[in-house]
């Protein structure tokens, strides 16, 4: 079905959901939509849970990285496909634990907070930036279009690694101030 689409057609589909998904991320953080009373237990591993999946696709995009020097085209899909299943699994866990629970703040008088706040932010923006390339990258070489393909993954793969990377770190400078 979506080989039969044209470009202009893809690039309004990804600019569309792109925004959804970032419109959904923005209404979690001005808390407008009602949340549970209290959070359910399994919540409170859902930061767990992300941290293992970004490091898990950063594993696999490495690898994916090699996979595609080593000109192993059918090994390099099939550990982006898994790669791209567990980045919507992470999206879907994120969007769920950011929904249940309250912000949890990093420490003002924390001498780490400069660090903790620039690495937050870079990670933010790029996982912003990221979606809508990954997208189209994959669009590109799911239907063959490897020269288009190459050319986005030139950009997609150094910022999907950085934001995997960044959403780990992240992880281990929050997690001792979680209050659940």
């Amino acid at each position: 079905m979506f080989n039969s689409l044209n470009e202009k057609t893809i690039f309004r589909l990804v600019l569309g959901l792109s925004l959804v998904v970032f419109v959904l991320v923005l209404v979690l953080d001005s808390k407008v939509l009602p949340r549970p009373e209290t959070m359910p237990a399994f919540g409170a591993w859902l930061p767990r849970l992300n941290a293992l999946i970004n490091l898990t696709c950063s594993v696999l995009l490495v690898c994916s990285y090699r996979a595609i020097r080593n000109k192993n085209v059918s090994l390099h899909r099939r550990l982006n496909l898994t790669t791209f299943f567990l980045s919507s699994l992470f999206l879907i866990s994120y969007v769920v634990y950011h929904w249940m629970s309250d912000e949890t703040r990093f420490p003002l008088d924390n001498p780490l907070r400069p660090v903790y706040i620039t690495l937050l932010v870079s990670h933010i923006i790029l996982a912003a930036v990221v979606l809508p390339l990954v997208l189209l990258t994959f669009w590109y070489g799911l239907n063959n279009r490897v020269e288009q393909h190459r050319k986005i993954a030139r950009w997609t793969f150094p910022i999907w690694l950085y934001v995997t990377i960044t959403g780990v770190i992240v992880y281990l400078m929050i997690s001792p101030h979680y209050t659940h």
